[in-house]
């Protein structure tokens, strides 16, 4: 068959107005990055992360696969890059709902009230 793209780029595209250029799912804004988080690090099947997104196919799901799997290092080093700046960001704005359980914890060994 002469003159027909590869089916990856059939589902996989990347535009700089999008997604900040990065790649994605064609007619989505599902990142590559996304869909290997969710199948290599949360353990879902292509079928299961279809399920969630009903808009995908399962086609696209295996594209964004194979497209992570001939860009190895540049994905991975895009997901290791929004990890640090997550972490980074925890550190400068820490969690006040995990301060209130911290305070709750440490005020109820004054609580006078029988357990149950």
């Amino acid at each position: 068959m002469t003159g027909t793209l590869p089916v990856i780029r059939e589902h996989i595209v990347s535009t700089p107005d999008i997604c900040g250029g990065k790649p994605r799912i064609a007619g989505s804004r599902i990142q590559v990055k996304h869909v290997v988080i969710m199948h290599e690090r949360e353990s879902k099947s292509p079928e299961e992360i279809v399920s969630e997104f009903p808009h995908l196919t399962l086609a696209s799901i295996y594209a964004a696969l194979a497209f992570y799997h001939d860009h190895r290092e540049a994905i991975n080093a895009e997901i290791a890059s929004d990890r640090a700046w997550y972490e980074e960001q925890r550190e400068k704005q820490p969690s006040k709902l995990k301060d209130a359980l911290k305070a709750r914890t440490a005020n109820a060994q004054d609580d006078t009230l029988p357990p149950g």
